[in-house]
């Protein structure tokens, strides 16, 4: 069934050759006048169909993107390309987001509605943004051991994103998988242009990353033919789901021959390529973490900072500031253990293991412990779904599952987005592998990945009747912050009255979200060393189990530090919301705005809040209304990375879908 908002899309279509998506025989890039052109069909059009038709033709340059999004059929595409890595495309593309930024300028903002003026600034922000980091566009680490390398994004696209449900579907991935040596060949000179620079991880990084090509591939060899096919992920993926597809068990052979041969040709060759570079630039690269060492690193860390947090914080603030949270945190964490009857003149390392060893564990090396880390969870959400009319008045309607990842272990996880077409589910992944899962900070996890935090705010954001842009861009400070507050706001809601031991878990975690601010501003503006950084989230954290989390603020620098940063600047809005409306103050009407907002940068959401003050001080405000729905949570056995390092997802994540380049 189309939906409303589908027609909406198909509607501003744009019909392209579509030349530059890897898979298709049609040339190889788009030609300059190709960028012309689309330009000039932009041109005279009302503002409402630029902002669609524009952005449709940024998303019509990323197919993975599109299919992540689920859109696919809408706009006339299919799922049988791969994202074009080539410099050559990569910078005609970063001429079209400038046509387009241009473009927009073009428009009379003061003449446009106070909705259209919205989506004016933060278009144009996410297209200044753009712009701003074109000139760093070799300086980020395409291939790492954490979530959004370059194999992980990969293995998502091929275990999540692609649908099997026709023999389109299924022609659609082989031809995929036949388009995987390509692309890595394109990513492996992007590769060589940043050694030029100077810009390798560092040995530590690309010995783990080295591990787990190794173990996708099953094996150390660099000879494709020595490696089965059969064992790879993406055949067994494949070769179980076609199962489920409606053909003959003659036309399921033949495809699985198929994607067997595509991973044999394609799949193999390629990963041994990436293996080999990977092990070659272990040799040349050192030990060192921050980005400072780059040519004008320092300029590229305060551009991340401000394109992770959407402020204009310096380093040197965000670590000031993160200081001052860890304080916060750990004083209010010792009232919590005074609480508790802890002695006061006992380590916060002591006492915090007391606290988890009192709250226990779930033994996940047992079936048993594996299904009752996900029926806790779907317990907790549950639980927390039951109240929210309390504080809410918008629901998203998109269905919620919960997934047990066994390649990883800890009851941590990360949360993938629902497609647009409602075609797949928002999905909260979390590690059932092997391990002693803390319940203590079980509830936590919950709130933030799922309800209220990350499946609440951007499936309603996905279901607004806004721009596509402003219902697919992800603003990391917007986003993290809103998942961090929401851990606050369930805490206020009362939730752990009757739980000590999930509120230290709570507080625990927000701690090491400060901590985080002062870790990433450490490495990258301070120059401290892997080490030194191990052993100030050490000290800060109590124990050493976040410690290992210091690899990823080195590969993604300022990523992590838009948790605590959006987190209190919506406390901060909300503060002055309610200072100045008094007892007029409405908790509801204050989280609608925010979420009705679309996840705008933080500078546009103070702005949007600040209009939404003097509007209630005068009148009513005028809210946006978002279909309601009933949260369905479903359990569901994944088909995931064996290969993942059982460290590096401790701690919640929202998994962005990435462009990458």
């Amino acid at each position: 069934m189309i939906t409303t908002k589908m027609r909406k899309i198909m509607a501003l279509v744009v019909v392209l050759a579509l030349s530059g998506c890897i898979g298709q025989s049609s040339q190889s890039s788009v030609q300059s006048s190709t960028v012309d052109d689309i330009v000039s069909d932009l041109k005279g059009l009302s503002i409402d169909e630029f902002f669609d038709a524009s952005f449709k033709q940024l998303l019509l340059r990323y197919p993975e993107w599109v299919t992540a999004l689920g859109i696919s059929e809408e706009v006339g595409l299919r799922n049988n390309t791969l994202n074009d890595l080539s410099d050559e495309y990569i910078r005609e593309t970063q001429e079209l987001e400038s046509a387009i930024l241009r473009l927009l300028r073009e428009y009379d903002r003061s003449s446009l509605t106070e909705d259209q003026q919205i989506s004016y600034d933060t278009y144009e922000w996410y297209l200044d943004d753009l712009v701003r980091g074109r000139k760093f566009m070799y300086y980020n680490y395409p291939i790492h051991h954490f979530l959004l390398s370059y194999h992980d994004e990969l293995i998502r696209l091929f275990t999540e994103y692609h649908t099997l449900t026709d023999e389109e579907d299924c022609e659609d991935y082989v031809a995929r998988l036949s388009s995987v040596d390509t692309q890595v060949a394109q990513l492996l000179t992007g590769l060589k242009k940043r050694e030029e620079l100077g810009v390798i991880p560092p040995t530590y990084i690309l010995t783990m990353t080295r591990q787990m090509l190794m173990e996708f591939l099953g094996s150390s060899s660099r000879d494709p033919s020595t490696i089965s096919g059969r064992s790879i992920l993406f055949y067994t993926y494949f070769a179980d789901k076609v199962e489920e597809v409606d053909l003959s068990d003659e036309e399921r052979d033949v495809l699985r021959e198929e994607a067997l041969k595509a991973v044999e040709e394609s799949v193999l060759p390629a990963y041994a390529d990436l293996l080999e570079y990977v092990e070659y630039l272990e040799t040349v690269a050192t030990s060192t973490a921050g980005v400072w060492r780059f040519p004008e690193g320092d300029e590229y860390y305060q551009y991340m900072l401000r394109h992770e947090t959407s402020t204009v914080l310096t380093p040197e603030e965000i670590h000031q500031m993160g200081l001052a949270e860890v304080d916060r945190i750990q004083q209010e964490m010792r009232e919590v253990f005074d609480g508790l009857g802890y002695p006061q003149d006992e380590s916060m390392n002591t006492l915090i293991d007391r606290a988890i060893m009192e709250r226990g564990f779930i033994n996940t090396y047992t079936q048993s412990g594996k299904e009752e880390v996900i029926s806790t969870y779907e317990d907790i959400l549950d639980d927390v779904d039951s109240r929210l009319d309390e504080v809410f008045d918008i629901r998203p309607a998109a269905e919620l599952i919960v997934v047990g990842e066994p390649s990883f272990g800890g009851g941590g996880g990360f949360y993938v987005q629902a497609s647009l077409d409602g075609s797949r589910p928002g999905a909260f992944h979390t590690g059932i592998g092997n391990s002693y899962v803390p319940t203590y900070r079980m509830p936590t996890i919950a709130y933030h990945e799922a309800i209220p935090g990350h499946y609440f705010q951007i499936s309603i954001a996905q279901e607004l009747d806004l721009p596509l842009f402003r219902r697919d861009i992800v603003n990391n400070g917007f986003v993290e912050g809103w998942a961090l507050y929401a851990e606050q706001l369930v805490y206020e809601m009362g939730l752990y009255e009757d739980d000590p031991y999930g509120n230290i878990g709570r507080l625990h975690m927000e701690l090491l979200r400060a901590v985080r601010l002062v870790a990433d501003t450490g490495i990258h503006y301070k120059q401290w060393t892997r080490e030194e950084a191990r052993a100030y989230m050490k000290e800060a954290m109590g124990n050493d189990d976040s410690s290992h989390e210091v690899d990823r603020y080195i590969v993604l620098p300022a990523q992590a530090t838009g948790y605590m940063v959006g987190k209190l600047k919506m406390l901060e809005l909300r503060q002055k919301a309610m200072d100045e409306l008094g007892d007029a103050f409405n908790i509801k009407e204050f989280h609608h705005v925010v979420l009705s907002s679309g996840g705008v940068p933080l500078t546009l959401l103070e702005k949007r809040v600040e209009e939404y003050i003097d509007s209630r001080m005068g009148a009513t405000i005028q809210l946006k209304t978002c279909a309601l729905g009933t949260v369905r949570i479903q359990s569901r056995t994944p088909q995931l990375m064996s290969y993942f390092n059982t460290d590096t997802l401790m701690c919640t994540e929202f998994r962005m879908v990435q462009r990458q380049q």
